[in-house]
């Protein structure tokens, strides 16, 4: 089924996951892009504040990415087209072997009048790790297509 903007309702949620945190994945992430030692060394991660090694907030986004990508909300008609994000958070550390699962909630949407082809529609990301644990949230604007487009 292909979503347009009449399909994200407020209040519809769509779920996706699970994805297990690989560790050649973890120490390969921060190598290339974070590379902090909490990140790369299973001992700097156990002296650090996190008590062991763990995965970049980063790729526990890229991570919740790959799950919006994996959703229903794949089949929006213009693809996932991105505008903003806003109050990212990292509430728990991510571990090399935990297993994530996302919740992605329809907050808002809005007809764009500039271009009534086209909404705006908020989201609300949560990924949580196998106990339950909220890992990573965040709100984001998504531009869709509208299904029929009002004529003047």
């Amino acid at each position: 089924m292909t979503l347009y903007f009449e399909d994200l309702k407020p209040g519809r949620v769509f779920r996706s996951g699970p994805v297990t945190v690989d560790p050649a994945e973890v120490e390969d992430f921060a190598r290339r892009y974070d590379p902090q030692d909490f990140h790369l060394d299973a001992a700097a991660g156990a002296a650090s504040v996190f008590g062991s090694l763990v995965a970049s907030g980063w790729q526990t986004a890229a991570y919740s990415m790959r799950m919006l990508a994996s959703s229903e909300l794949r089949t929006i008609v213009n693809g996932l087209v991105g505008l903003q994000i806003d109050k990212l958070m990292w509430h728990q550390p991510v571990k090399p072997g935990d297993v994530l699962n996302a919740e992605f909630d329809v907050m808002s949407r809005k007809q764009s009048r500039s271009k009534p082809g086209f909404g705006v529609v908020q989201l609300a990301w949560r990924t949580f790790n196998q106990q339950g644990e909220l890992v990573m949230s965040l709100e984001n604007a998504i531009w869709v297509a509208v299904r029929e487009p009002a004529t003047n």
